[in-house]
């Protein structure tokens, strides 16, 4: 029987994303803005990573504590090498039900079938525009469009369940939201849309930019009705809505304007090995050292229980009341834990 961790809150905890990678081959501006991350910037070296054995003995700790759900993120995933292995090394901890990866889609149609053979059971594929133009100067490096659909085929070919992402800017990318429904609606594929947020320190962040999702469901709804549907699942980030007289659906992710803190179940691992309570979190806490010094399985579970017990994260909900002193708060980079 796994034992039951909750928070402060009482929140459980059940998911875990590990980032296995601080590297991309993108530099969007929200994420990764190229004159921060520029040819001199120092990615973390190999021997700071987590190896794939580190990754998977903690992946078991987490699990006995009643976590099923593993999102491998990055940086860009596929940028580490070798990633099948390490999928397939998650697969047989005991207590994973569900093994998800988030990517830019750009490396993918050359890893889906090693990654489906190796056990990945979905894959949410990041995409902001169909327009080449667009896209080239979105992903801060002049990538096609077409490199990143070619992977989402080579997803459906091998049977992968695959999501859209899709980040709104208002006056970047929010008239590209009808032709992005009507393409995903067309092959098939859930298109989510997720409100900008203030992620890490550098990506210049204002309010004014957000397009609220009341208003992506209203502009869609008028040429394609729309209804909502329930949630699958306790702590499901999306809002869900399906095209009237069908089973195709969309999802929402409202964080700015709906934050969704009250039932949030997810720990981050970042690649060199902090765990992280929260996406907008200040600092992490180091389980690297411990298991590289030799703490036994039992001390080291311990020491995750008391990191999330002690936890009592609210970003969103506290950015929702405008919370004095938040704005300034310096957070972790999501290139170092995932989205």
């Amino acid at each position: 029987m796994h034992e039951q961790v909750l928070d402060l809150r009482k929140r459980p905890l059940r998911d875990l994303r590990i980032s296995v990678t601080d590297k991309c081959n993108f530099r969007c501006r929200y994420c990764m803005p190229a004159e921060i991350f520029g040819p001199d910037f120092e990615f973390l070296p190999q021997h700071k990573l987590l190896s794939f054995e580190e990754i998977t003995r903690l992946t078991s700790m987490f699990t006995s504590l009643g976590v099923g759900k593993i999102r491998i993120t990055g940086g860009e995933p596929l940028m580490r090498k070798n990633l099948p292995e390490l999928i397939k090394m998650i697969r047989q901890v005991d207590g994973v039900q569900d093994i998800a990866m988030t990517t830019n889609g750009s490396l993918l149609a050359n890893h889906a079938q090693a990654l489906k053979d190796a056990g990945l059971d979905r894959v949410t594929v990041s995409l902001d525009s169909l327009d080449n133009e667009r896209f080239g100067q979105l992903n801060g490096r002049g990538y096609q469009v077409e490199s990143v659909l070619k992977g989402i085929r080579a997803a459906a070919e091998v049977g992968l369940s695959i999501k859209i992402n899709m980040v709104v800017q208002r006056g970047v990318n929010d008239h590209d939201i009808l032709p992005m429904a009507r393409y995903f609606r067309e092959q098939g594929h859930t298109l989510r849309f997720i409100e900008f947020m203030d992620v890490g320190n550098s990506n210049g962040w204002k309010l004014d930019q957000v397009v609220p999702s009341s208003e992506i469901v209203r502009m869609i709804h008028e040429e394609m009705p729309l209804e909502a549907i329930d949630p699958n699942y306790f702590g499901e980030v999306a809002s869900r809505y399906r095209y009237v007289g069908s089973d195709q659906e969309i999802g929402l992710i409202s964080s700015v304007t709906q934050a969704f803190c009250s039932t949030c179940t997810r720990a981050r691992l970042s690649a060199e090995g902090k765990m992280y309570n929260c996406l907008f979190a200040s600092a992490g806490e180091d389980l690297r050292e411990p298991l590289r010094t030799g703490r036994s399985d039992e001390e080291i579970k311990e020491l995750i229980c008391s990191i999330w017990e002690r936890r009592d994260d609210r970003y969103s909900e506290e950015r929702l009341k405008e919370t004095p002193g938040l704005a300034k708060r310096s957070k972790v980079e999501m290139s170092h834990i995932g989205g």
